[in-house]
C-alpha cells in the first residue's frame, strides 16, 4: 500500500520510501504525537525523531540493529516522554536544538544550531533553526536522491498554520522564519512532516501564507 501519512495512536505505522531513507510514522500518546524512525537503507543505522511517549511501541519499532541518535525537536514535554527509557534501552546519542537543550530533563549530548548536520548512515540531515514556538525549535530537511526535500518541522509548521505561540511578538517571529527559512527557500514538492497530524507539502500551503499572517496564528 502507499504511504499516505495517516496514522492514529495505537493503529499501525506508515512507511514511507525516500530514497536511501525509510521513514516509518508512528502516533503515540494521549495528544497524538508524531515520532520518525528513519533508517538508512544503505547501512541499516537508524535514528528517531521526538521519542514523544508510548517506549515500549517504539522500541518494538525500532527492533534490531543499532539506534545511532534520537532528535527531540523542540523542548515541550509532549515530545520527549520516552526519551530516558529509549536511550536507556538503545545506548543512543540525544540531539536538541542549542536553545531548548536545557529544558529537556534528559542530557543532550550533541547542541545543534542552523547548518549542523545530522546522520542517519550514508544519508544525511539539515538543522534548521526555526523561532518562535519554543527558543530552540529545530527542523530537519534531508535531501533525497531523487531531488525531494522531506522536512520534519516539530511543531512550528502544520498543515493550516504555524505552531502555536504565546504572544504576537512570537507569532510575528514564527511566522516570519516559516516564510524566509522555508517557504522561500525549498521548492512546491517539498514534503513536510509535523509533530502532530498530518503531512503536507509546501505547495499546498504556500497560497494560505498571507492568510495565516492576517489571522495570527
Amino acid at each position: 500500500m502507499s504511504y499516505t501519512g495517516e496514522v492514529e495512536v495505537g493503529g499501525p505505522a506508515d512507511v514511507q520510501d525516500a530514497g536511501d531513507l525509510e521513514i516509518t510514522k508512528i502516533a503515540v500518546g494521549p495528544m497524538s504525537n508524531n515520532a520518525y524512525l528513519l533508517r538508512c537503507t544503505l547501512t541499516g543505522e537508524k535514528a528517531l525523531i521526538d521519542a514523544a511517549d508510548e517506549a515500549d511501541r517504539l522500541l518494538a519499532a525500532i527492533g534490531d540493529g543499532t539506534l545511532a541518535r534520537v532528535v527531540t525537536t523542540h523542548r515541550h514535554g509532549d515530545h520527549w516522554q520516552a526519551l530516558e527509557a529509549v536511550v536507556e534501552a538503545t545506548g543512543a546519542e540525544t540531539v536538541a536544538g542549542e536553545n531548548d537543550a536545557d529544558e529537556i530533563p534528559v542530557p543532550t549530548g550533541q547542541r545543534v544550531g542552523t547548518g549542523a548536520r545530522v546522520r542517519v548512515g550514508s544519508c544525511e540531515l539539515e538543522v534548521i533553526e526555526v523561532v518562535g514556538h519554543t527558543p530552540g525549535s529545530i527542523v530537519l530537511a534531508y535531501d533525497d536522491p531523487d531531488g525531494i526535500v522531506h522536512l520534519f518541522t516539530g511543531d512550528s509548521l502544520f498543515p493550516g498554520g504555524v505552531g502555536k505561540t504565546w504572544s504576537p511578538e512570537d507569532f510575528t517571529t514564527l511566522i516570519g522564519e516559516v516564510e524566509t527559512k522555508i517557504f522561500d527557500r525549498f521548492p512546491d514538492d517539498t514534503r513536510f512532516y509535523p509533530g502532530h497530524g498530518n503531512d503536507s507539502t509546501l505547495g499546498v500551503e504556500r497560497p494560505h501564507l498571507a492568510e495565516w499572517r492576517e489571522r495570527g496564528w
